[in-house]
């Protein structure tokens, strides 16, 4: 490998194109995204042109004002890491608001080119930037591109690394003559060890009264106080806070370069915001959205999915299948010859056909409704609807005292529950961002689609399912919401909600590598899953449903003289489970199999599937074959039970990747037990009303009816009781006054 020899960080908001650019200079697979969150932690990579260069892709932000995670580590990178050269990437659409951040890393003292990304926009607009003319104002190299049609960026790519080379700080902006008299004299009282081209920066800082920049200046009291001083001093001058001041002195620059670099076209509306007046509107807005996901999973579970899940069921996994008028044997067969052929004992016949091949053929039988979901979820996520629906969400959020920031990691999730928690980084306030890692797990993610369809096909078979997919998605968004409500009016999580920040992208049509990218990645790790920990998880969940104690030995079932056709219900599985099945006797199933199912759905939820595949023997059975939904269904007593094991199931606690996200993310075991202690709890109670409800429909009453009559009862109240007064007199968050806070 090349030895490195230089150093570009990416920076810019949110949505400007970043991390699209990142991906196609250094030919990473990275996420990309209409929301904030996408690049959580910063991310390294080497040109694919020059394996001398190292590019790093830092958190889309709005300011280098340490408001957020993603904004620590953008300006911990730029100031103390100290790149070669910065590529400051703008979304040429919206440049005012765009430049706000440029102004901000200009000031660090960096090399810097200025990357005018969706430049192909402006000119279909109507609009025309002069180039020329910014470069001017800006003090620094000015390059038009676009990340998506790949035009420009060989240009860019020489521009920086020639400013690299050169080391030229950009010149510094004047502000008003009294503000910049005043960050005169507080360059004056830094250290001497400060470089000339960083002075200005830290003054800027330090008169906004930034504790980072002090702590890491270490300023003797002298020179600290002197600089309040004079900071105090301005304030009363300018009858402002300091923040707002330096907030109205950039953004007069800003006004003034874009009144000489900008030339509009007669002002018309946008096809985006044609669009949006309807997907957008305060009335139409959600139902639209609920519209749209319910043709989502009605496509892929209901029509074009269960299609081709059927075909990988019936001929992979099934009877066999002919290629070219020759007929072809399942995998199981193939398997269970190929074995037997060698001379295999019946044990390990056993392991691979009935647990190996059962269980990680159950799951990969729906790979084809996978990859439909993904499909259809990535090009909502590219070409940007699903940021309006972040933006739609808000509203109902704030309604309820919750951020439409929350939304945006359960949006993440509907692909997997991991980069759904990592997301909630973005959140600053630190209670808002507890409760959403409490929550976000809440939304059915892609691994949790088996088990959606597993309940689906025991509920009401194949012929009416057009429902049930979507009704589980939406239960999740519900579950969320009540728990937020319920949440905030506690002490552990009361407050005003974050203000939410976020820029709305205009619609377009994603680009075919990074539509197929999004869903390989999607696609391949519910793969890698199942050859990874659900294949290690059937071979435990196959010892253990077949080794068991009968008439006081212990060994093999199947092999052993005199057993019972039902030989699992001597295992080890069915005694371990068993022990603890009366905890789901109030839902409904307490039987050891479905007990089990859930237990192992703790490790990796498609585990729901693959364990009830491996115990109940369909390897050979197939979605249509109602062998399949009947095995299952006869483990519970009603359709109630059912119900309540498929909300228990996709409400419980996330997988152990998951957990391990939660507990990173959390820092702190006595959260992590708060966060998956409440999902569990949460889980068992829904699934305790719908028995009990439908039971009590039913004309049968126990006592556990009583119980979950005065839960619910407790629930109602939580949620429609009056905010505690007071609960957020402590908590007055607004939004800083060095943010641009309007959308699109």
């Amino acid at each position: 490998m090349a030895e490195t020899s230089m150093h570009i960080a990416l920076a810019g908001n949110p949505n400007c194109g970043k991390t699209t650019l990142f991906n196609l200079i250094t030919g990473q697979n990275g996420y990309v995204g209409n929301w904030p969150g996408v690049t959580v932690e910063k991310k390294e990579a080497r040109l694919s042109s020059d394996k001398g260069v190292v590019v790093t892709d830092l958190p889309g932000i709005y300011s280098l004002s340490p408001y957020s995670p993603e904004e620590r580590v953008s300006r911990d990178y730029l100031m103390g890491d100290e790149p070669d050269a910065v590529i400051q990437v703008l979304d040429a659409t919206n440049l005012e608001r765009n430049l706000y951040l440029a102004l901000q890393v200009i000031e660090t003292g960096l090399p810097v080119v200025v990357a005018l990304n969706m430049a192909d926009l402006v000119e279909k607009n109507g609009d025309r930037i002069d180039v020329p003319a910014l470069e001017r104002a800006l003090g620094c190299p000015v390059v038009l591109i676009s990340a998506l049609k790949n035009t420009g960026v060989d240009d860019l790519l020489e521009t920086a690394k020639r400013s690299a080379a050169r080391k030229a700080a950009p010149k510094r902006h004047a502000f008003d003559a009294a503000v910049d008299g005043v960050l005169e004299r507080i360059e004056h009282q830094l250290p001497a060890r400060v470089p000339a081209a960083k002075r200005r920066y830290y003054a800027v800082k330090l008169f906004e009264r930034d504790a980072g920049a002090a702590a890491s200046l270490a300023l003797d009291a002298a020179a600290a106080e002197r600089i309040e001083q004079l900071v105090a001093a301005c304030e009363a001058d300018c009858d402002d806070d300091a923040e707002s001041i330096i907030t109205g002195e950039r953004y007069a620059v800003i006004a003034h370069i874009v009144d000489e670099c900008l030339h509009r076209a007669p002002a018309r509306m946008s096809t985006s915001e044609k669009i949006d007046r309807i997907v957008t509107n305060r009335w139409l807005g959600l139902p639209i959205f609920a519209l749209i996901m319910f043709g989502v999973y009605y496509l892929s579970i209901s029509t074009f999915g269960t299609a081709m899940t059927d075909w990988v069921n019936d001929n992979l996994f099934g009877e066999g299948w002919e290629l070219f008028g020759a007929a072809m044997p399942s995998v199981p067969a193939l398997f269970e010859g190929w074995l037997s052929a060698a001379g295999a004992s019946d044990m390990v016949i056993s392991l691979v056909c009935d647990g190996i091949v059962a269980g990680v053929g159950a799951v990969l039988g729906f790979i084809p409704q996978m990859f439909v979901l993904f499909v259809l979820l990535s090009f909502l996520e590219d070409c940007g609807y699903m940021a309006r629906v972040a933006f739609v969400m808000d509203r109902v959020f704030r309604r309820f005292g919750l951020s439409g920031k929350s939304f945006i990691p359960m949006l993440v999730s509907t692909g997997c529950g991991v980069p759904g928690v990592l997301a909630t980084k973005t959140i600053e306030n630190e209670k808002d961002r507890r409760m959403t890692v409490m929550t976000t797990t809440f939304i059915p993610c892609g691994a949790k689609l088996p088990v959606i369809a597993l309940v689906m096909g025991a509920l009401i078979g194949d012929a009416e399912s057009t429902w049930i997919a979507p009704l589980f998605y939406f239960l999740g968004v519900v579950a969320v919401i009540v728990s937020g409500i319920m949440l905030k009016k506690t002490k552990l999580f009361a407050g005003r909600p974050t203000p939410f920040v976020m820029e709305l992208p205009a619609y377009h049509m994603p680009s075919a590598r990074s539509w197929a990218l999004h869903v390989w990645e999607r696609v391949s790790a519910y793969i890698k899953k199942a050859f990874t920990i659900i294949f290690a998880s059937t071979i435990v969940v196959w010892f253990l449903s077949n080794f068991g104690v009968y008439e006081g030995a212990f060994g093999f079932l199947p092999a052993m003289e005199g057993i019972p056709e039902e030989f699992t219900n001597y295992s080890v599985l069915a005694a371990v489970a068993g022990a603890v099945s009366w905890i789901f006797a109030p839902l409904g199933f307490d039987s050891w199999q479905a007990t089990a199912m859930s237990v192992t759905g703790l490790v990796a939820k498609e585990n729901v599937m693959a364990t009830a595949a491996s115990l109940l023997h369909l390897a050979e059975a197939t979605e249509t074959d109602p062998s399949l939904w009947s095995a299952f269904a006869a483990l519970f007593p009603s359709v109630g039970a059912i119900a309540a094991f498929g909300a228990f199931n996709l409400l419980c606690a996330p997988c152990f990747a998951a957990m391990g996200t939660i507990r990173a993310q959390m820092g702190s075991a006595k959260w992590t037990a708060i966060a998956l202690g409440y999902e569990c709890g949460f889980a068992w109670v829904v699934g305790l009303l719908i028995n009990q409800f439908y039971l009590a429909a039913q004309g049968v009453f126990s006592l556990w009816t009583v119980v979950a009559v005065v839960l619910a009862t407790g629930m109602l109240f939580q949620l429609f009781r009056p905010m505690p007064k007071g609960a957020w007199d402590d908590e007055a968050v607004s939004a800083p006054a060095a943010r641009p806070q309007a959308a699109r």
